[in-house]
Formats: C-alpha cells, structure tokens, sequence
C-alpha cells in the first residue's frame, strides 16, 4: 500500500451532537465533512459500523455485513417521506445532546424504525420501492440470513426474558433446527414472519441509503473514509450462526475455544474476549469465501481498512472453552499470507492498514511487511512509563525513532484514554519529560503544568503527529477539543460507561480548524 502523505480525525459517527439520543448520520455528519475540508483534512477515520449488542461495543456486532440501525437519521426519513412525523418524536428522556444512553435508545428507536419500514412498504413510491427491492438481491448473500437472524433473535430473545432464562444466545436457547442454521427450518421461519425478516430489510436499506449518500458527499469533497473491522466477531451474531462451519464449534453450535491475548505488563490474566476462533482449514477450503466478501462489503462502505489485531492473521492465542482466564492458552499458526494473496487476487491491490499494536513478535512484523501494510505508531505508547521501562527513552514509537514512514500515527485511539486525560494523570517526572520533548527545551514542574492546564503540551503533541515522518497522521477528535477522560471511548476489559462520548455542538470550532490546516500546509499534508 502506497500512502500519499495525509492526515485526518478519528471520530465515530455515535459521537456526533444534536441529534436525538446518539449521533447519526444526518446532519451534523454533513457538517462534520464541511469542518474537515475548511481544516484541510483528507481522512476521516470510524470505528466499526455494525448494529451492536451487549455492551454496545462496535467490535462486538450482531453482524459484520450489516450497519448499525441506531445511526440511521429519522429526520432524513421524514425528508425523503419514509416516516411519519408523528412516530419519530423523541420522548422527553431522550435526549439532542450529553452522553449516549444505549438502553434509553434502543428501547425507543428500535420500535421507531420498525414502525417507519411499515410505513414504507405501504406509502413510497413505486421508485423508492424498485430500489428496495434491488438492494435486497445486491445484498442478499448476507442480508438473508442477517434478517432471519435478527427475526428469531428478537423472537427468542423475548421469550427467554418472559420465561426468566438468562440463557438466550442462539446457541443455547433456540430450538435445535432453527440453531443448526437448518436451511428448511430458516426457510419455515421466514414464511412464518414474513413482515417482521421484511423489516430488517428495509431497515437495513434506510441505512445502506443514507450511509452511501454520506460517503459519496465526503468522497466528492476529497475525503477518504478510512473503515475498521475486528478480526474476529461476536459470537451471538449473524456471521457464525450462519457459517458455523468456519469457527471452532461443536455440534451444539457451542465454542470449543475462546480467542484472547495472553498474560502481559497490561493484564497479568491476559484478556479473555470470548469470540470463537476460525476454523482455518475450512476456510482455505472454501478459498477464504467469507473473509473475502466481508471485504468487498468494508469497501462498499468505506475507502480504506483498518483491521484490528492483525498479529491473530500470523498467530493467535487460543483458550479452551470454560477458562476463566486468559492464561491457560496457547499460540496457533494462522493463515499468514496465503489469506491475503486470496484477498488481493480477489479484491485487487486495496488498501488496509494492519493494527501492529501490543507485543508483536519478528514474524508478525514479516507478514505485515510481506502483505506491504502499513501499521501504527501511537504517541501515548512511546512515553507510557511500561515503554520506557522496557527499552528506555528509545522506542519505535518515538516521531524521531520511527523506522518506517510506511506507518500511520496517532496521538491515541478508541482504548486509549484521552491525550488531555493522559497527560493529567501522568506522573510528574514523565510530564516534564514531555514538556522536554515537544516544546524542546528543559522545563520545571510548574511549568510543565502550566503548559498542560492551558492545552499547549497537548497541542505540541499533535503537532509532532503531523510533522512526524509517517504517511497518515490521524488525531481523535476528543484531543483535539481537549476534553479529559471523560471522553475517553473505551476502557478495554470492563463494561458500562464505553462508547457513550459525544461532541458539544460548538466543538467544531473555527479557530481548530485553522489550526489544523496550517499544519496540514507547513508539514505537507492534504495539500490542495
């Protein structure tokens, strides 16, 4: 991957402000787009777009095909006569700004749109409906199967709830037939709930629309959408229930083995995610055929790819089934590169970044460069004191250290605290180390303070991003506005209190944006 010298925000579409309950895609995502090209910006950076379940995480999605309902825009609807006024009013504990509510969301919105896929089957037009009924045949080798799911899911899901059964997961509670993915029980299932897989549908259209109409007017105003996928997926989601025999399960549907990290100076349990492995063999039978379209969907929906734990792509850590830990588990060979010839043989010469992050051993630095992928430098991770005390003022982290310009850096990302929340909580021989390196003389406590309360440490920082020798610089939108820990989008391992940060409606600020394209001019970024 050939990389021009760019730089751009990193900002989830949640996050956006004025709009009911959680960001959207509506307008202020067109308001955003007009900020970023006033500040000479040409990459905007999300996180995964798929509907999300427990623990609202985008990188725990009911499907990797599908899109997130919840950022479907109501007024938009209106607009294009696909909703009634009337159904889309917000209640008055939903709220046009502040911190996201999932629960309080979901519980109104999700009926909402329901209700507004009613309407439009029964009120658009008969243009409106050819166009439905063309992305259900364009996207029917996963919108299928995602309807059907989410039919019984909901189904299943309420029942359990009626019942008091904790246990609702496809793989523990539906009935044997309709678990197995048995193709005439889904079959009698769809006949059964024709109008309610319907709905799925047209919900998913609603979204597919506005999201393609977004990214065309980004793309027509030179930005580029840089996409995320994580390696691996939920295990209550479409993509295993329908393709069990890719994943380590046995003949319950149930996980033999549970992906994670092993023990380190972050974790001494190491990190227990849960998701089911691959089967890799089946899939290299199957000459990747899933991996290769959840691609080709990425890039309909985005220009570039960033995938999370590339490292799993050369070896991952694998724990039996029933560990409470992480520790007992054990490193297994992945597909290595002879998934990645697959893809480009198939999807041509795409451009993917490869999420290098954590301790990452010679041979995975071989496939990355192998594959031609660019990884990424995080400038939090040069100075966290576990860095230093591991290879001293000297890392590859380091803007004067990198040893690649093929590399994409940032100041932070999702599972990092903010840069301002970052630098409050250092401690203080650490902050006058960087007061020391980004202002570039010797400094005292106090004025190390000084230059952290007032912005000037956090800004001298993101300075370095950008004049640093690495193709892409992306900066998270929070440490731009300089908002503290409490804009901090993920505290990994935990749950509660994630993904819930939203922008102030007056955060995009001229005098940012200003700032942002002189940089972009002296360091020789987007120039235009």
């Amino acid at each position: 991957m050939n990389l021009e010298r760019k730089s751009g925000i990193l900002l989830h579409p949640t996050s956006f402000a004025d709009s009911y309950g959680i960001g959207t895609i509506g307008k202020s995502a067109y308001k955003f787009i007009d900020w970023l090209v006033e500040a000479n910006q040409s990459l905007w950076q999300i996180l995964p777009l798929g509907p999300t379940g427990y623990g609202d995480s985008p990188y725990a999605s009911f499907s990797t095909f599908a899109g997130n309902p919840l950022l479907i825009d109501l007024d938009s609807l209106l607009e294009k006569g696909w909703a009634k006024k009337s159904s889309v009013k917000a209640p008055d504990y939903i709220k046009k700004n502040g911190p996201v509510d999932f629960g309080a969301v979901v519980w109104w919105k999700i009926p909402v749109l329901k209700e507004s896929a009613l309407y439009f089957l029964e009120n658009a037009c008969e243009e409106d409906l050819k166009s439905f009924k063309q992305f259900c045949k364009d996207k029917s080798s996963w919108l299928d199967k995602f309807a059907s799911f989410m039919s019984i899911k909901s189904y299943y899901d309420l029942k359990a709830q009626e019942e008091k059964v904790t246990a609702s997961m496809w793989n523990q509670y539906w009935p044997k037939d309709l678990a197995s993915c048995d193709e005439d029980a889904v079959k009698n299932w769809n006949k059964n709930h024709s109008q309610d897989v319907l709905i799925y549908k047209v919900i998913q259209f609603f979204f597919d629309y506005q999201w393609s109409k977004l990214k065309k007017y980004a793309n027509d105003n030179g930005i580029s959408l840089i996409g995320d996928i994580p390696i691996f997926v939920a295990p209550d989601s479409a993509d295993v229930w329908a393709n069990q025999k890719y994943f380590q399960l046995d003949q319950d549907g149930r996980l033999k083995s549970l992906a994670g990290v092993p023990p380190d100076y972050f974790s001494a349990d190491g990190q227990l995610w849960g998701n089911p492995l691959y089967d890799w063999d089946a899939m290299k039978a199957s000459s990747y055929d899933w991996w290769v379209k959840r691609i080709k969907r990425v890039f309909e929906l985005t220009d570039i790819l960033r995938i999370d734990h590339f490292r799993g792509f050369e070896a991952y850590w694998s724990v039996p089934a029933g560990e409470k830990t992480a520790i007992n588990g054990k490193w297994i060979k992945g597909p290595g590169m002879d998934l990645f010839k697959c893809i480009k043989k198939k999807c041509g010469d795409i451009p993917i970044i490869a999420e290098d992050l954590g301790v990452i051993t010679d041979q995975v630095k071989e496939l990355r460069d192998q594959a031609g992928f660019p990884g990424m430098k995080v400038l939090q991770f040069a100075f966290s004191s576990e860095e230093i005390k591991e290879s001293g003022m000297v890392n590859y982290f380091m803007p004067h250290m990198f040893d690649t310009d093929n590399c994409v850096i940032y100041t932070g990302t999702h599972d990092n605290d903010t840069l301002q929340g970052w630098l409050e909580n250092c401690q203080d021989s650490l902050l006058i180390t960087l007061a020391d390196y980004f202002i570039g003389k010797e400094h005292s406590l106090e004025q190390a303070k000084s230059l952290l309360t007032s912005g000037k440490l956090r800004w001298a920082m993101i300075r370095s991003a950008f004049s640093s020798v690495a193709k892409f610089a992306i900066i998270p939108m929070q440490d731009l506005t300089g908002v503290d820990n409490e804009g901090r989008m993920n505290r990994p391992s935990t749950t509660g209190a994630n993904w819930v940060w939203r922008m102030n409606p007056n955060d995009l600020k001229d005098k940012t944006a200003q700032e942002l394209n002189f940089m972009s001019k002296t360091y020789g970024r987007n120039l235009k």
